[in-house]
C-alpha cells in the first residue's frame, strides 16, 4: 500500500515465470463538480474560520491567566493587600464570565485587566526571590569560580578492570 492508499499486489509464478499484477484504487465517491462547490464553501466561510481561531487562541489565553495567577495568589497571596487580593479575584472572576460569554474583545479586554490587576503580585514574588541570599543579578549557577581558578588542573590515571 503506498502513501495514498493505493493497493500493489503481484505474484510471479516460478515454474511457467508467469508474472500477475493488480492494482487497487480506492473511489472517493466525489465528484469533480462535488469537489469544488466544497472548495468553494471553504474560501466563503474562511472569515468566520479565521474569528473562531481567534477567538478559541483567545480563550486559552485567558485560562492559561486565571490558572496561573490563581496559582500565584494561593502561594503568594499573603505577600500583597487584602484590597489588592480582593481586586486579583475580581478581574479573575470577571474574566471567567467573559469566557463563558465567548465574545473576544470582552476576553481581550478582561484578560488586559487582570495582568495589570496581578502586577503587584509578581512584584512582591520577584522582590521576594530577590532577598534570598545568594540571588545576584545576572549570576548564572556555577559560574562564580569559573575564570579565578582555571589553572588548578588534577591529571590523574586510571586503568579500565574488566571482570571475566
Amino acid at each position: 500500500i503506498d502513501a495514498n492508499g493505493i493497493l500493489h499486489v503481484g505474484a510471479k509464478d516460478k515454474g511457467t515465470g508467469k508474472e500477475a499484477k493488480i492494482t487497487i484504487k480506492a473511489n472517493s465517491g466525489l465528484s469533480e463538480a462535488e469537489i469544488q462547490q466544497m472548495v468553494k464553501d471553504a474560501e466563503a466561510n474562511a472569515a468566520e474560520d479565521h474569528k473562531a481561531f481567534e477567538l478559541a487562541t483567545a480563550r486559552n489565553q485567558a485560562d492559561a491567566m486565571v490558572h496561573s495567577t490563581r496559582k500565584a495568589l494561593k502561594d503568594y497571596g499573603d505577600k500583597v493587600t487584602a484590597d489588592e487580593k480582593t481586586r486579583i479575584e475580581e478581574a479573575i472572576t470577571a474574566l471567567e464570565g467573559a469566557i463563558k460569554n465567548g465574545d473576544k474583545d470582552e476576553i481581550d479586554a478582561k484578560t488586559q485587566a487582570l495582568g495589570e490587576a496581578s502586577h503587584k503580585l509578581a512584584e512582591q514574588m520577584y522582590a521576594q526571590q530577590g532577598d534570598q541570599p545568594g540571588a545576584e543579578a545576572g549570576a548564572q549557577p556555577g559560574a562564580t569560580e569559573s575564570k579565578a581558578g582555571g589553572d588548578d588542573v588534577v591529571d590523574a590515571e586510571f586503568e579500565e578492570v574488566k571482570d571475566k
